[in-house]
């Protein structure tokens, strides 16, 4: 295959016919399984094991700004995947929704990056819940394995988890006996999680002391003055609360699996962006409101990073609560480890679907209407990796896989915005020439252009990609060490950025009027979720950026040498191309294409 064969290849589109939902799988999930399906795979860790950890050792008491921060991270992303879902009702969440906007490589890029935050996502639910059923055992399990099993290599876990790889088995095979059967247990352990969140709530408040937001240094033993940094609310400052978001993204991490749903929701278009709206409000006031009794009844720098709450009902003599929040938290965690398993073999599914990974992983099993073998194979990689890998690793390499997945779903948000129509004339508009006079006039929209032309559209994904960069540059330098030169620089990329910001908000947009959800404030909540995805993912430290290169190596290899050339798109190219645009107003049609992008 030529490069310039290659260079088409990477640029493909996929078409979905308009009002097709036609799919092999079992199309028997409401509102309220889907809701249930979202906080359940989303309030698990973050409530029971997140908010301790980085309280301790990061942000102190400021953990509730962390989790503020991190859930409008995570609110902007949504909010994103909302009006996709309602565009794309089809499985594979934000690879379908790539695939239909910017291209195939894209595309699979977020898949390949989907299919590490699920995996990453499941393993570490289960290495947090085998955790934490470890400390209510006096770390028995974990003393014992280290004595027989020892594990000494720097990047893995100090003994491999049998228990924790055993829990995703279990749950592995509840996920393919089948879709509904599944559901119902998960409706039921949310409700019992919610209803343990209000306990521990009321619980806690009432045994609440302010004054563990304001300890001083001078207020510690001299032993634990290490623990405290400079005291106070925000302990380790403004730097620390962001450390500690970068952190606590985690525990918003699972909304996205509502998306993946598509081809199992009885109204994918209507419920799948409500459900996503409502579980992230849940999630939120649930982890705000926990974050703040779980510091105020027990100084911070005192908690227990893996089993926080009970640890603390027991230093507050509440026995009785303890034991139901223990209860409750195990119910929690088989939710979340539920959730955070569910969106992977949909993922795989789509994407052997599609030819760009192995087609047998698209094989659906008549009986349980389930993908039996990408559930088997998710079960089994998930499982190795909750044996192998600490908790912390696995939060690392999650958040950094997902955040790259929500910025490339806003930016196709943009993309699909500005696109324009086919044609050469489009809109009633005749197309203007491209001349520097033209494009200097409408880079700011002195043309007066109503609707989107090819010119335009091109400027729109100019400024997206300038903005994107200069979003990097700006997020990097802020947060690198203090200098004025350095700071200085970082301010004039953040107003470079504003100006492309200024750019696109001046191009004309296509309506959109027939999707049952849209992103409001366009081109603004995109351009923020990108920026505050950036930033988040230049929190993270350079092993986790090393082994995320690593992944996606392995991915490239896989696309380039099977792929590309297996990919549905390519056997319908060769059989009938077409020139026709991917997307007009949001509207798909049955066509298999190559676009300019």
């Amino acid at each position: 295959m030529g490069c310039a064969k290659i260079f088409a290849a990477l640029r493909r589109t996929k078409q979905l016919k308009e009002g097709d939902d036609s799919t092999p799988l079992a199309r028997c999930l409401g509102l309220i399984d889907l809701t249930a399906l979202g906080v359940g795979s989303t309030l698990g860790l973050g409530v029971y094991v997140l908010a301790g950890s980085v309280a301790k050792t990061v942000a102190g008491p400021a953990v509730t700004i962390s989790f503020l921060v991190a859930a409008i991270a995570s609110a902007f992303a949504g909010v994103c995947y909302a009006e996709f879902a309602s565009r794309v009702p089809k499985a594979g969440s934000a690879y379908v929704y790539s695939y239909v906007s910017v291209g195939e490589f894209i595309g699979f890029t977020i898949g390949w990056n989907l299919i590490l935050e699920y995996v990453i996502g499941t393993a570490g639910v289960a290495k947090g819940m085998a955790n934490y059923i470890d400390s209510l055992c006096n770390n028995t399990m974990g003393r014992t394995m280290r004595e027989i099993a020892p594990i000494n290599v720097p990047f893995l876990a100090d003994y491999p988890d049998f228990f924790a790889f055993a829990l995703v088995i279990v749950i592995t095979i509840l996920l393919g006996v089948g879709v509904s059967e599944s559901t119902k247990l998960n409706n039921v352990f949310t409700a019992l999680n919610l209803i343990t969140v209000i306990i521990v709530v009321i619980t806690g408040a009432i045994r609440s002391d302010p004054a563990n937001w304001r300890i001083s240094v001078d207020d510690v033993a001299a032993e634990d003055r290490d623990k405290v940094g400079e005291g106070g609310f925000m302990p380790w400052g403004v730097a620390g609360i962001m450390a500690g978001a970068a952190k606590c993204f985690f525990g918003f991490v699972g909304f996205d699996c509502v998306a993946t749903t598509g081809e199992e929701a009885k109204n994918p278009q209507r419920d799948i962006p409500l459900s996503i709206v409502l579980s992230l409000s849940i999630v939120f006031v649930s982890y705000f409101s926990i974050a703040t009794v779980l510091t105020m009844m027990w100084p911070y720098y005192l908690q227990d990073a893996d089993a926080p709450f009970p640890y603390v009902f027991t230093q507050a003599g509440l026995p009785i609560i303890k034991w139901i929040v223990t209860i409750g938290a195990i119910f929690a965690l088989c939710t979340s480890l539920l959730g955070a398993m569910f969106p992977l073999p949909r993922v795989l599914y789509a994407m052997g679907s599609d030819g760009v990974l192995f087609r047998p992983l698209s094989a659906i099993n008549t009986t349980t209407k389930t993908p039996l073998l990408a559930t088997a194979l998710s079960g089994l990689f998930s499982a190795s990796m909750a044996a192998i890998f600490n908790l912390n690793q696995l939060i690392d390499m999650m958040s950094i896989g997902t955040l790259l997945a929500y910025t490339i779903v806003a930016t196709s948000v943009l993309i699909l915005r500005y696109e324009a129509e086919s044609g050469p004339i489009m809109n009633g508009v005749k197309p203007l020439p491209e001349t520097p006079y033209t494009v200097a006039r409408q880079t700011f929209n002195l043309l007066g252009l109503k609707q989107p032309t090819q010119l335009s559209a091109t400027i729109a994904k100019w400024s997206i990609f300038i903005f994107f960069v200069l979003a990097l540059v700006s997020c990097a330098l802020l947060s690198a060490a203090a200098g004025r030169a350095r700071a200085a620089a970082g301010a004039a990329a953040a107003a470079a950025a504003l100006l492309a910001l200024l750019a696109l908000y001046r191009q004309p947009q296509n309506t959109v009027t027939h999707l049952s959800f849209t992103v409001p404030l366009v081109p603004l909540v995109p351009f923020l979720s990108v920026f505050m995805n950036v930033y988040l993912m230049v929190q993270l430290d350079y092993q986790t950026w090393m082994r995320f290169i690593i992944w996606l190596v392995i991915g490239y290899v896989i696309y380039f040498f099977y792929g590309i050339k297996h990919s549905s798109l390519n056997e319908k190219n060769q059989e009938l191309p077409s020139l026709a645009p991917p997307i007009t107003n949001g509207k798909f049609e049955e066509k298999h294409i190559i676009t300019k992008f």
